[in-house]
């Protein structure tokens, strides 16, 4: 009998291992699908019982791709070419931001020895970034794979998911109790990273957006992508990016736009996290700022970009898992 089950663990192991590595090189399309489809659950159980499962989980399918997947590469696509352009600005020794850099050197002591920035700036940057674009995003074959991908286990998480669910819970050899435990801690660590996290840094980048066209500060949409990737973190905020523009627009012989900007961003932007994070507050995942950087940044050296999702929910799981081990399995006071 040990033989057997011990020979059942090494094929699990084995093809384990296999699957793993099937799935390695489109890691980033099934965590895409699992966040969509965790997302979209809600309203799949709604929809399905009136229009049936397939046909509500292909139309959910659909609307993802146009509303979120879209927007979401036409918004890259945009800050990408705006950041060539401030590139190719600085490149061109653009007086302002001289200008800035000089106040930058005055005030900080940072010395450049009277060179022109376009001196650091290599000669061939833009067509470099030109160049190697495709093997940054990946090329365009693995994109149309990759996206196929998520499409097709998006759907099938969406029709199948509450039934995966129940066969994992029916293989755990842990008691039923404990795994509401941890699914409900599962639950409250996506929502909250989710919620708690990307929809208050959505808000802030479309803020900070908003603060910086109403001020003509160039490349607004590079900015606004920007912002909501830094608003991710802790403490950091979007006021790396707007408090930076508004002494560009001081030093630019705008002190209108500048103090417009500052005030904007010190009591609309600044303030709306304090707002919006009490609203979710019941939802949040309650991790460490320490935890939440170290999950951030870990997390996208370990998935990639979707790390900045699946970085703290790891480490908020194993929170979880930590705290049931602890109580179900007390150790024994040493005597």
């Amino acid at each position: 009998m040990n033989r057997e089950r011990g020979f059942l663990v090494f094929l699990i192991a084995v093809f384990g291992l296999l699957a793993a590595l099937l799935v390695r090189p489109f890691l980033q399309y099934v965590l895409a699908a699992i966040l969509l489809g965790y997302i979209l659950h809600p309203l799949q159980r709604r929809l399905a019982p009136r229009v049936g499962s397939r046909v509500s989980a292909l139309s959910l399918v659909v609307v993802a791709t146009l509303v979120v997947f879209i927007p979401v590469v036409s918004l890259l696509t945009m800050a990408v070419q705006q950041a060539i352009s401030l590139l190719r600005a600085v490149a061109r020794g653009d007086s302002r931001l001289l200008e800035l850099f000089s106040l930058v050197e005055r005030y900080t002591g940072v010395s450049i020895e009277g060179r022109s920035l376009r001196e650091f700036i290599p000669t061939n940057l833009t067509s470099g970034l030109l160049e190697n674009a495709l093997t940054v995003f990946g090329s365009i074959s693995d994109a149309l794979l990759g996206v196929t991908v998520l499409a097709f286990l998006l759907y099938y998480l969406l029709v199948d998911g509450a039934a995966f669910v129940r066969w994992l819970r029916r293989i755990t050899p842990l008691a039923e109790g404990v795994q509401d435990e941890l699914y409900a801690e599962m639950d409250r660590v996506m929502w909250g990273v989710l919620v708690g996290n990307v929809l208050v840094a959505l808000v802030q980048g479309v803020l900070t957006g908003i603060g910086l066209f109403v001020a003509g500060v160039p490349g607004v949409v590079f900015w606004t992508v920007v912002t909501i990737l830094l608003s991710l973190l802790p403490i950091i905020g979007a006021s790396v990016v707007w408090l930076p523009a508004s002494v560009y627009l001081l030093v630019a012989d705008r002190p209108v736009a500048a103090a417009f900007l500052f005030a904007y961003g010190t009591l609309v932007i600044s303030l709306s996290d304090n707002y919006l994070r009490p609203v979710v507050s019941g939802h949040e995942a309650r991790l460490n700022p320490g935890l939440l950087v170290v999950g951030i940044f870990g997390g996208v050296y370990a998935f990639g970009i979707m790390g900045l999702f699946f970085g703290p929910v790891v480490l908020g799981i194993l929170r979880a898992l930590l705290t049931v081990y602890a109580r179900e399995h007390p150790t024994e006071p040493s005597t």
